[in-house]
């Protein structure tokens, strides 16, 4: 769990979640930009910090905080042709007894 950040900024994270008719069709969220906090949690996570120094090094010396979001378009179209299933509109659904495309 994060609990602080250093003494030049504030720790925020600002998520985006968008619903029609109680379903979600877009979120985003703000991603972590203090170098320290990346370095402490990929540590943390068994990630070797050597591997991702191009990543953290950018925001050491410049990028600013920064996030996104993505729209759900299965989700919109499901909502959009009052269908009960969102398989009905994938053309390759996710399914645990699918074992191809």
């Amino acid at each position: 769990m994060i609990q602080s950040c250093n003494s030049r900024c504030q720790l925020q994270n600002h998520a985006i979640i968008r619903q029609i008719s109680g379903e979600e069709i877009i979120s985003g969220a703000q991603r972590v930009h203090v170098p320290e906090l990346l370095e402490e949690r990929a540590k943390a996570c068994g990630i070797d910090v050597n591997t991702i120094t191009t990543y953290i090094d950018s925001f050491r010396y410049g990028a600013p905080p920064h996030g996104g979001f993505g729209v759900g378009l299965e989700r919109v179209v499901m909502l959009f042709c009052v269908l009960n299933n969102i398989r009905k509109t994938s053309l390759f659904p996710r399914d645990p007894l699918r074992l191809a495309p």
